[in-house]
């Protein structure tokens, strides 16, 4: 044996499972087809934030959370319908995580190091029913350091165990296949890839220089989705999300390729819910990319308006962070819009620099920094977008910038192959909106939300603008911004017992398997369901990591 357990991929919860298994004293050795520099994976690059119920942070802002609440919103929200089926596990994996946020979890995260902003964030909302999709209360808690604070105590405890001979990296090692012997997976089989010392994120030389084996007591994979392989994207891509765009954009690294999963299917892993993703519509091109492709997410606050490619206003729920596959699908299956790949904010400097945010922890350097100074300067008191903002207002070939209505539209037609858009039909438009915000009362559902959005003090500080008119001068310039589809994250996968044993086609375990994060649907095979809630990504690799870790180490005694 060249370990007791070998670990396929460096992300989060591959290393979560390998802190818990050191911690235990069992050798693992961790397989990964990047470099030394691509530890923690995706996590790295996160925003940070996590899915917490009832949390200090919660009460210190007068948010009245709870375990009954948060679990009644996450089976609105998840949708489970293949209960004999694709989600009898998830959905126990789904209360178990539940019970987790609003239990261990804020304890067990600031053992090891995590610690929160003060401010918790109110993401996806919902479908504007009690008994739809959304949270209930704001629930997105991140995380000092944004992306690495969450993985660098990780990564850090990986590298004390190397130190103590604990744990091996075997770096530019991609698996190829899972050994099976005699019915038990023994081990890894795959090629060597040529040294390559290209930058955290950066493609790297897929030429391969030889081969390697590993064996060991048993194998957890960790490696991820499918968002980097748009083809795969499009394959798995449902119908009831409509046609799937012809021009998509990247929000993970190209190794994000979803290899892993048709491999372990091979070894007689069963792969569940592969139908079941989670795409942003509010991509936006990186002018800095890292990767080729590399795209990011506008985190918006609840104020922009949102126009289909057409220019006409989207219908609630279809509301900047309300409703993430909601809008999906109104955008791909509406027959008179489907056919473009687009859709538009208008907004005004005023909105910008108040609710604008970008995902991605460099996108973010006064929180992923820990500057709590830069924080309050650039979030709570400063003037103007903070910098990583303004340079996307500037430099990003979405952004449009005007001073008029009539003068924004032209150059939001000029980013498109035809004139779509009609100046008068967006000002008919955005002048009822604006006669909407004089007063506290409103008709309309998005005004409403901005209101309501303000009774919460974290928004009232840092998310959430003064209502205002959008024509209105003295808030301006205008501001135009082309939104495509990211891809993201995958919402089913391998399909794993409370023990992230990996299950068969007979709903047995497969000897020696287990499955984490990503790859596992972030356990049981999609614990999400069919929505997220956000902040529960990361939660998911942190919970399903440990569990991995903690049930391998006992079997293997």
């Amino acid at each position: 044996m060249d370990a007791d357990v070998i670990i396929v991929g460096a992300g989060l919860a591959g290393l979560v499972a390998a802190q818990e298994l050191t911690g235990r004293g069992r050798k693992v050795a961790v397989v990964e087809q990047e470099n030394a520099a691509n530890l923690g994976g995706q996590a790295y690059w996160s925003f940070g934030g996590l899915f917490l119920v009832n949390s200090p942070e919660q009460r210190r802002l007068r948010v009245r959370d709870s375990f009954e609440l948060a679990w009644r919103d996450w089976q609105a929200s998840a949708g489970f319908d293949r209960l004999d089926d694709e989600d009898g596990w998830a959905v126990r994996w789904a209360r178990a995580y539940v019970e987790f946020a609003a239990g261990e979890k804020r304890s067990w995260i600031d053992a090891q190091g995590i610690k929160l902003t003060p401010v918790v964030g109110w993401a996806e909302r919902g479908s504007l029913q009690a008994e739809g999709h959304g949270n209930s209360v704001p629930r997105f808690h991140v995380a000092w350091g944004t992306g690495t604070g969450v993985v660098g105590p990780f990564v850090r405890a990986a590298q004390r165990a190397a130190e103590a001979g604990l744990l091996t990296f075997h770096h530019r090692r991609r698996v190829d296949e899972l050994v099976v012997h005699d019915g038990v997976v023994t081990g890894v089989r795959g090629s060597v890839l040529a040294d390559d010392d290209s930058p955290r994120g950066v493609s790297s030389s897929r030429a391969v220089t030889g081969s390697f084996e590993l064996s060991a007591q048993a194998v957890i994979v960790t490696s991820g989705g499918i968002g980097g392989d748009h083809e795969l994207v499009r394959h798995y891509w449902p119908d009831r999300l409509g046609t799937a765009p012809q021009h998509l954009i990247t929000g993970v690294p190209a190794h994000v390729d979803g290899r892993m999963l048709a491999i372990s299917a091979k070894a007689g892993a069963r792969i569940v819910n592969p139908d079941r993703m989670w795409h942003y519509t509010e991509g936006v091109q990186n002018w800095d990319p890292v990767w080729p492709g590399h795209a990011i997410r506008i985190l918006p606050g609840p104020s922009s308006m949102w126009f289909d490619a057409l220019g006409r206003r989207l219908p609630a729920p279809c509301l900047p962070g309300y409703d993430t596959l909601g809008t999906l699908k109104h955008l791909r299956t509406d027959p008179d819009i489907a056919r473009y790949d687009h859709s538009w904010f208008v907004l005004t400097q005023k909105i910008l620099e108040k609710e604008f945010a970008l995902s991605g922890s460099e996108q973010n350097p006064d929180i992923t920094s820990g500057d709590r100074k830069a924080v309050l300067r650039n979030r709570i008191f400063g003037k103007g977008a903070p910098a990583p903002v303004d340079a996307f207002k500037r430099r990003g070939a979405d952004f449009v910038v005007a001073d008029t209505l009539d003068e924004l539209v032209a150059k939001m037609n000029g980013l498109t192959d035809e004139p779509l858009l009609d100046a008068d039909t967006l000002r008919r438009q955005i002048a009822a909106r604006d006669l909407q915000v004089g007063n506290p009362y409103s008709k309309d559902a998005q005004v409403q939300g901005i209101h309501n959005s303000r009774r919460f003090l974290g928004d009232r500080l840092s998310r959430t603008a003064v209502p205002h008119r959008i024509l209105d001068p003295q808030a301006g310039p205008l501001i135009g911004v082309k939104l495509h589809i990211l891809t993201r994250k995958s919402l089913g996968g391998i399909q794993t017992d409370l023990d992230s044993r990996a299950l068969g086609a007979d709903g047995r375990p497969v000897a020696g398997l287990y499955a984490a994060g990503e790859a596992a649907g972030f356990g049981g095979g999609g614990l999400h369901g069919y929505n997220a809630l956000e902040g529960t990504f990361l939660g998911g690799c942190l919970f399903s990591g440990r569990q991995a870790g903690r049930a391998a180490a006992e079997a293997i005694g």
